[in-house]
């Protein structure tokens, strides 16, 4: 193919044939690279399963068929408080109350820096990490400047001070992680 290329190309001056050469070499070890990135952002897995364990209040377990290892999942598009955090516990015991022991669905697309499976679980087809919001039990992820999947309703949350916003004083658990770390961390 460059050979090809280089014939039409041959009165180009030395130093643009060189420059055209590295772009096309470039692009055609790029192109592949970029299809199969926008083949797995595309990918969707869903699985069902039973929940067996809340851990906190935006990460549990499912176990999702015979024989197969237990799936560890991040609820997307939420952050709940640190258990160690004020309103961590009541976060973990709500989910629980709600999951343990049901039967959900997990939507994912990625796993976490922890292997953790990141996605959307369903319940009935009710969106859970929704429902951790308007509770009060989970703050929203916002994406660099734009606000996140459930930003309305988490003002309602906050405007009725329902769950942890019934602290004004209520930290989000990033900017509590940030200043004191993990809880998991400690001793």
């Amino acid at each position: 193919m460059l050979k090809n290329l280089s014939f039409k190309l041959y009165f180009w001056p030395k130093d643009q044939w060189i420059r055209a050469q590295a772009a096309i070499k470039l692009i055609a070890y790029l192109i592949p690279a970029l299809i199969a990135l926008q083949a797995t952002a595309a990918t969707q897995r869903e699985q069902s399963g039973v929940v067996t364990r809340v851990v906190d209040g935006d990460t549990l377990w499912v176990k999702t068929s015979a024989g197969q290892p237990l799936l560890k999942v991040r609820i997307q598009g939420i952050d709940a408080p640190e258990i160690c955090q004020a309103g961590g516990v009541a976060a973990r015991e709500a989910l629980k109350r709600r999951v343990l022991g049901q039967s959900v669905t997990v939507t994912s697309r990625t796993f976490d820096d922890y292997g953790r499976s990141v996605g959307i679980l369903r319940l009935g087809g009710q969106d859970i990490g929704r429902w951790q919001v308007v509770q009060g039990h989970a703050w929203v992820y916002s994406y660099r400047r734009q606000q996140g999947p459930y930003a309305e309703e988490l003002n309602q949350a906050r405007l009725a001070r329902r769950g942890v916003f019934s602290d004004a004083a209520a930290e989000e658990p990033r900017l509590f992680r940030k200043r004191r770390g993990s809880c998991h961390l400690r001793p």
